[in-house]
């Protein structure tokens, strides 16, 4: 299994289509949250698109963001319905955090997502809060 990462300059535009394309799928219709899921991050110079096709489509992908004060974040993690079960999105995880190295990592997790989170290093790092209608949990993971 193949983990790509790309910026957006490096992207095919076929790839980001389907990459926008999953992420809509997954948080816009499957857990019918409304937001506009291009919030101009993914043009930022540092940001990283991460994703694993299988036969010809996009089966997982996250986004790799750089905060303030140089704090890694990992969001928009989702995998295709069709792909679920299968390991993607940990593959995509462990990725992110090698090209973390050495930083500290944030997250907002799905409440329900903390446990898996944590088989990755992170931590909550703060209250449960509701993010369009669903509960989420702050995590972070120290640099290291």
């Amino acid at each position: 299994m193949t983990v790509h990462d790309a910026v957006l300059s490096e992207l095919d535009p076929e790839v980001l289509y389907r990459i926008l394309r999953l992420r809509s799928e997954v948080f816009v219709v499957e857990q019918q949250c409304v937001y506009l899921d291009q919030d101009g991050r993914d043009a930022e110079p540092s940001a990283r698109q991460l994703w694993i096709e299988r036969d010809g489509k996009i089966a997982a992908t996250l986004r790799l963001l750089t905060d303030a004060g140089g704090v890694r974040r990992i969001g928009r993690v989702a995998t295709a319905l069709s792909a679920r079960g299968a390991g993607l999105a940990g593959e995509l995880m462990e990725r992110a955090v090698e090209l973390c190295a050495g930083a500290e990592i944030v997250l907002d997790a799905q409440s329900y997502l903390v446990d898996w989170y944590q088989r990755f290093g992170f931590e909550p790092s703060g209250p449960e809060y509701l993010e369009d209608g669903i509960p989420h949990v702050p995590m972070r993971r120290t640099a290291g």
